[in-house]
């Protein structure tokens, strides 16, 4: 597992994108693009653009790993 150069939820942008999700979960840049494109991922589609409001992926996050990364 690769190490996330985020130390906390504070220095994420305030939308991630496909590259910033991969760091954070410590993924394959592949990985989280595909992940961005599962069904129930909160993803923000700008015309042919994907991103992630923080918020949301935050919540994402605890619902998927029981609190928290």
């Amino acid at each position: 597992m690769k190490k996330s150069e985020y130390k906390s939820y504070d220095d994420l942008p305030l939308f991630l994108n496909a590259d910033t999700v991969a760091k954070v979960l410590g993924v394959s840049p592949s990985s989280g693009y595909e992940l961005m494109h599962e069904p129930g991922f909160p993803v923000l589609r700008i015309g042919n653009r994907m991103v992630v409001p923080k918020e949301q992926f935050i919540q994402w996050v605890k619902e998927h790993t029981g609190g928290g990364v």
